[in-house]
C-alpha cells in the first residue's frame, strides 16, 4: 500500500508539474502575439472608423468634383464675355484716340508743304501758294493709307476739324497759320511714305502746282488731346 500511494503521489505531481508548464506556455503565447477579445474589439472599433471616414472623403471628393465642373461651365461663357468686354474697351481707347480725348504718340512721317520760292513775273501768285485744298489731299491720302492721328502745325485734327484759306495763311479749327505747313501723321512710316511718293500720286500733284514739298520719316510724334471745346465743336 505504501509502495502504491508513492507511485501516485509521483503520477500527481508530474500531473501538477506539467499542468503549470501549460499554464506558462499558453501565458507566454499571449504575451508574444495572441490577441484577447477586449484588443481584438478595439481594433475592430478602430477598423470601422477609418471605413467610415474613407467613406466620407470618398463622398467629399465626388461633391468637389461636381462643384469643379459646376464652376468650370461657369467660367466658360465668362471667359468669352472677358475677351467681348477687353475688346471694348480696346475699341473704346482707340475711338478716344481718333477723336483726340487721348494724348497720342508714335513713329509716323511729316510733311512739310511751303510757297514757291520763286514767281515769275507776270504770274499769278496765287497758283505758287499752298492752298487748303493741297492739305486736304495731303491728309486725305495719310488717313486712307492707315494714319491714326494727324495734325497741322501743332494743330491736332478731329472729325469735326475744318481747313480753309484766308490769303497767305491757312485756318485750322479757328486757329490761323502761315506758311511752311508741318503736316505730322501717326503711323506706319512704311507704308505711309510710299503712298505720298507713289508715281502721279499726291507728291507729283503737289510738285505740278508748284509747291515744295518735304517729306520725312520720324521715330516719335507726340500730339497732345483736344480741348473739349475744340473736339466737340
Amino acid at each position: 500500500m505504501k509502495g502504491s500511494y508513492v507511485i501516485f503521489s509521483l503520477i500527481l505531481l508530474v500531473l501538477g508539474f506539467l499542468i503549470s508548464y501549460s499554464y506558462q506556455l499558453t501565458k507566454e503565447k499571449s504575451r508574444d502575439g495572441s490577441i484577447t477579445t477586449e484588443q481584438w474589439n478595439r481594433e475592430y472599433e478602430i477598423r470601422s472608423q477609418l471605413i467610415a471616414k474613407e467613406e466620407t472623403n470618398q463622398e467629399l471628393q465626388a461633391e468637389l468634383n461636381k462643384k469643379q465642373d459646376e464652376v468650370k461651365n461657369i467660367e466658360e461663357p465668362l471667359k468669352d464675355e472677358k475677351q467681348v468686354y477687353y475688346n471694348l474697351v480696346e475699341d473704346v481707347e482707340k475711338f478716344r484716340m481718333y477723336v483726340g480725348d487721348l494724348a497720342v504718340e508714335g513713329k509716323g512721317v511729316q510733311v512739310t508743304l511751303e510757297d514757291a520760292s520763286y514767281v515769275p513775273e507776270g504770274e499769278n501768285v496765287n497758283n505758287y501758294i499752298v492752298h487748303e485744298s493741297h492739305i486736304f489731299n495731303v491728309i486725305n491720302e495719310l488717313y486712307i493709307s492707315g494714319a491714326d492721328a494727324i495734325s497741322i502745325n501743332g494743330q491736332r485734327l478731329s472729325s469735326h476739324s475744318y481747313i480753309y484759306c484766308n490769303g497767305p495763311v491757312v485756318t485750322v479749327d479757328g486757329n490761323q497759320y502761315p506758311a511752311p505747313f508741318v503736316i505730322s501723321a501717326i503711323g506706319d512710316p512704311n507704308v505711309l511714305l510710299p503712298a505720298l511718293n507713289i508715281n502721279g500720286g499726291i507728291v507729283d500733284q503737289l510738285a505740278y502746282d508748284n509747291i515744295v514739298v518735304t517729306l520725312e520719316k520720324k521715330d516719335q510724334i507726340i500730339m497732345e488731346p483736344l480741348l473739349q471745346d475744340q473736339s466737340s465743336s
